[in-house]
């Protein structure tokens, strides 16, 4: 194959915080394939922490309307051009309003959300209401993408708007500032899956694999009897579990129980969170 570029060599560095020979190594030895080589140095070191990326650089802020009667919410990202105007009143209150009319009227998409006539004044639609605020702001602003859900939920919203959470748990009541905490604890600690039974079939065996390559690699395992060795790396599993998982997570205002027990004692069931970053890719 070609030889191993230094941008690529800087992206797996950036990505993974290793040393850039073991970087090159690293993409030499998977043949260029920039995930293979990312499992490769993880297989290597425990120390690895694999920083997804995905991102590209937007403007915006993240919008959340929960009607707790009607047990609907939805969560929508609205962008635009220049920081200033993501703190403006003008852009919260039309990113609110979006956020309301997608709760309400349930688009299918975010071009079915501009031609719906606006619930405030349905004399005009969506995309009239934000060609409004458009001419008064004097900058491009558009939805990027929205979540609905239904049931008892919970939501947070950073205060600059930059990151948004809302939470659906199953149980007969919820305490809305309990949720608020438990989005919160989303928003800071950013977990991959909701529940263990979400985490893909693959990825968990994939993550075994890392595990035993860890515990191999490390010279003070060398003699440990195999039933050692598994305990070893179910512990391994269990940590990744606590790092990735939300209901395995200690509590972030309470690291004494997890997220799942605080929920359990509520008598709440966890269902799905969604998590919005702006400018985020996935």
């Amino acid at each position: 194959m070609s030889q191993i570029s230094a941008a690529a060599v800087k992206t797996l560095r950036d990505r993974t915080n290793q040393p850039m020979m073991d970087c090159k190594a690293a993409l030499t030895e998977a043949q260029g394939d920039m995930e293979k080589a990312v499992e490769f140095l993880r297989k290597k070191s425990k120390d690895v922490v694999d920083k997804k990326f995905g991102r590209e650089t937007a403007e915006g802020r993240i919008a959340i309307y929960i009607d707790p009667a009607k047990k609907i919410g939805a969560i929508l990202e609205m962008r635009c051009e220049s920081p200033p105007v993501t703190k403006s009143d003008a852009f919260v209150k039309v990113s609110d309003d979006l956020a309301r009319q997608t709760a309400l009227q349930n688009p299918t998409s975010v071009d079915a959300l501009l031609t719906q006539p606006f619930v405030d004044d349905p004399k005009k639609t969506v995309s009239d209401h934000v060609g409004e605020t458009v001419g008064l702001i004097r900058e491009n602003m558009k939805p990027a993408r929205f979540a609905r859900l239904t049931g008892l939920l919970g939501g947070y919203v950073h205060h600059d708007g930059s990151v948004g959470v809302m939470v659906q748990v199953e149980g007969d009541k919820a305490d809305a500032q309990m949720l608020r905490d438990v989005c919160m604890h989303i928003t800071a600690r950013n977990p991959a899956y909701g529940r263990r039974e979400d985490v893909p079939a693959d990825i968990v065996s994939k993550e075994q694999e890392i595990a035993k390559s860890q515990i191999a690699a490390d010279p003070k395992n060398a003699n440990k009897p195999p039933q050692i060795v598994e305990k070893i790396a179910e512990g391994k599993m269990k940590t990744w579990f606590a790092e990735n998982v939300l209901v395995e997570q200690p509590f972030v205002k309470d690291d004494s129980k997890s997220v799942g027990d605080l929920l359990k004692s509520n008598g709440l069931k966890l269902v799905k969170f969604i998590r919005f970053k702006v400018g985020e890719l996935r």
